[in-house]
């Protein structure tokens, strides 16, 4: 067994299926656990760019659009942590740009660490472990 489920284990006991109501436990394990500062970026291009990062799609617009959406190459600072969207499992991370002070809430999943070496980085990695593979 890996690291990312040991850890993952510990917070969720021997039932870490991927649901509301686990989604809660980690919610819950987080905001007793990160700390503040906590600055994160796009862990890959947002469903929104797929179309312009595979190409095809205008760049122009694209560069346009990245200045009222979040994108995956901003920089970010959380602001908190907010329960699943209702019908959900996924943990909402409301953050504000570090650019523009544009506030976003962005899925957890969707979101790293900018620092590798920070405590927070394993919280959040492990979190995103959890979600895209149970």
């Amino acid at each position: 067994m890996d690291d990312h489920n040991k850890r993952i284990l510990k917070i969720l006991g021997n039932d870490c299926e991927r649901n509301i109501k686990n989604a809660l436990k980690y919610l819950e394990y987080l905001n007793n656990s990160i700390k503040y500062p906590c600055s994160l970026t796009g862990m890959e291009d947002f469903p929104w760019e797929e179309r312009y990062i595979l190409g095809g799609w205008d760049k122009n617009e694209y560069e346009k659009l990245k200045k009222i959406k979040a994108s995956y190459t901003d920089d970010f600072e959380l602001i908190e942590f907010k329960e699943p969207i209702p019908g959900t499992d996924e943990l909402i991370a409301k953050v504000r740009r570090k650019s523009d002070k544009k506030i976003f809430e962005i899925g957890l999943s969707w979101l790293e660490t900018t620092d590798i070496e920070n405590h927070n980085f394993i919280l959040i990695d492990d979190y995103s472990s959890w979600h895209v593979n149970y």
